[in-house]
């Protein structure tokens, strides 16, 4: 298996730089007092660097979030005013065990008009057959199946926007559903004729075991306040795949979605980015998605993003020395190539060398002070993410170990996706596991 092999290969990288790290030390603890006084007050001047940027970049975010988070109450007691028609559309490959809860999701939103197209990107399995049994008309709603062969979830979603009539465009995934109100809540953004696209709040359904749930508390805190907080200076650097609304003025412009990455989402909202259209959050545009429910295939999935954000930038690599008239989009910009390459090596990095500097120089204390001082922090920026999210405070205990094991995990992942990236060595699309969501609660509880 893909995945199998890439975290054997993780596993070795781990252990040839914490191998090339101990010997590091070891000669440094034999060497003459000057140098290890020397690379003492290295360490500490090192820690105080990360720590640094660490609680700089959290409270920037949480701050932004906070602004956008006020706004947005400010702005929803606005009248809503009309609202436009909208096509959605559904990519699907390979999902007949979720589509027909999807599309069911769909039937039951609360706005005027709207169309359901979905686009059977040549499954093998019945995706096809069980999409049907909502052609026509349902509940007032149109609903259209088209097939193509197998090109990819980009090249499907450019085939729908083909076949789409109205002038906003909706995509979500197969394996995601939509809360009644979502769309009515995003449209309202378009007033504004410098908007391209609105990002919805993804947040995870099944909540069944500790990996899952620290990915829910992963969305509340580690995706959606970042985008939250992107939001507030119109400028978010990923409209997620499971939900996002586009003005289709804005993708024909750009051209649709490019089929050479594997994150066509993070390479749509770049494309947009850099030709100058808004780019909002709505964390009332709620959809409902399925996180992996095993180790590694959340490795899979990770890679893949990874990636593809990598594939993505670097299409674009031109935009960081030429930053284009609109500060905050570029700023935007430059925050998602921060955050796919430097702050996962830069996180991996500082967790190895200083709990291998605090352990060999005896000063293991050190270490649990820091762990201490992190945990705080996360607890903290956890209560008041749920908070925001008004989500369950049953996720926030899980912030004891969010950070020094799960994080962690995520960003070695992340490193050496990077690492193969850089050596341009071969991946396959691989498709995660479906489990259907006859009777699955939404895990809020």
């Amino acid at each position: 298996m893909a995945a199998t092999r890439r975290l054997l290969t993780s596993l070795t990288l781990v252990t040839v730089m914490v191998g090339a790290t101990v010997l590091f030390i070891f000669w440094a603890m034999h060497s003459p007092s000057q140098v290890q006084a020397f690379l003492v007050r290295l360490v500490l001047i090192s820690l105080i660097i990360f720590l640094a940027i660490l609680f700089i970049r959290y409270f920037t975010l949480l701050w932004f979030a906070y602004l956008q988070h006020a706004e947005r109450n400010v702005a929803s007691r606005e009248p809503e005013g009309e609202l436009p028609p909208v096509s959605i559309l559904i990519p699907a490959y390979n999902e007949a065990e979720v589509i027909g809860h999807a599309i069911e999701s769909l039937l039951q939103l609360d706005y005027p008009t709207y169309e359901v197209i979905v686009v059977d990107d040549g499954s093998t399995d019945d995706t096809l057959e069980v999409a049907r049994r909502w052609e026509g008309r349902a509940s007032g709603v149109e609903v259209r199946v088209l097939t193509k062969r197998n090109g990819g979830k980009a090249s499907a979603l450019n085939a729908g926007i083909a076949r789409s009539q109205y002038p906003f465009v909706m995509c979500m995934d197969a394996d995601s559903w939509v809360d009644p109100g979502s769309l009515k809540a995003a449209m309202p953004h378009f007033r504004d004729a410098a908007v391209g696209a609105v990002a919805g709040n993804v947040k995870v359904a099944n909540r069944e075991n500790l990996l899952t749930r620290l990915q829910a508390l992963e969305y509340i805190e580690g995706l959606n306040m970042p985008r939250r907080a992107q939001g507030f200076i119109a400028a978010v650097n990923i409209v997620p795949g499971p939900v996002g609304v586009f003005r289709r003025e804005a993708l024909e412009e750009v051209g649709g979605y490019d089929t050479d990455t594997f994150a066509e989402d993070a390479d749509l909202t770049l494309q947009l980015i850099t030709s100058g259209w808004k780019i909002i959050y709505e964390d009332q545009a709620i959809t409902w998605t399925q996180a992996p429910t095993r180790a590694l295939d959340l490795i899979q999935q990770r890679y893949r993003w990874t990636r593809g954000i990598l594939q993505a930038l670097k299409k674009r690599k031109g935009i960081y020395w030429h930053p284009f008239p609109d500060f905050p989009l570029w700023l935007s910009a430059v925050e998602m190539g921060f955050e796919a390459i430097v702050w996962p090596i830069l996180n991996v990095y500082a967790h190895l060398f200083f709990a291998i500097v605090a352990l060999l120089f005896g000063a293991g204390e050190l270490l649990l002070y820091w762990w201490i001082l992190l945990t705080l922090l996360d607890l903290v920026m956890a209560l008041v993410t749920v908070s925001m999210e008004e989500e369950s405070l049953s996720l926030v205990p899980y912030a004891i170990i969010y950070r020094f094991f799960f994080i962690l995990f995520l960003d070695i992942t992340k490193t050496f996706a990077t690492v193969e990236e850089a050596l341009n060595l071969g991946m396959e699309w691989d498709k995660l596991r479906r489990v259907s969501y006859a009777g699955a609660a939404r895990g809020q509880t």
